[in-house]
């Protein structure tokens, strides 16, 4: 969907998103918006995957995480950044300045989103 960067960095945030399937285009045309925001804050990289093989597990998987409805789909996005510090200025810079904005703008449930910040223990 989107994949935008060379990557590389000590900090990465990874993201879970259940979209409905009739607003991949919207949720896509977001990306493709945002995607320079993050880069220009300090990011690396940023991606964001539209579930292809969501297989059903036998006790969670990426649907059932996000409570994906019939009709949605489940986007997998990260973004990498050089180091935590630089992420958590990019985060505040941006919330600061989109602190107007609504949620209900958004192209999916933001109630039923999920993220996190990780730190890599592997590089190849």
């Amino acid at each position: 969907m989107v994949d935008e960067g060379e990557g590389g960095g000590a900090y990465a945030d990874g993201y879970l998103v259940p979209v409905p399937e009739g607003k991949k285009k919207d949720y896509r045309a977001l990306a493709i918006k945002m995607a320079p925001v993050f880069r220009e804050l300090g990011a690396t990289r940023v991606v964001e995957a539209w579930g292809d093989d969501l297989p059903d597990g036998k006790h969670t998987d990426y649907r059932r995480a996000v409570k994906a409805e019939k009709d949605e789909n489940v986007v997998f996005s990260f973004v990498e950044w050089p180091d935590k510090a630089t992420r958590d200025a990019g985060w505040a810079k941006m919330m600061e300045d989109n602190k107007d904005n609504s949620a209900d703008d958004m192209p999916f449930d933001g109630k039923r989103m999920f993220w996190g910040g990780f730190r890599p223990i592997v590089e190849l």
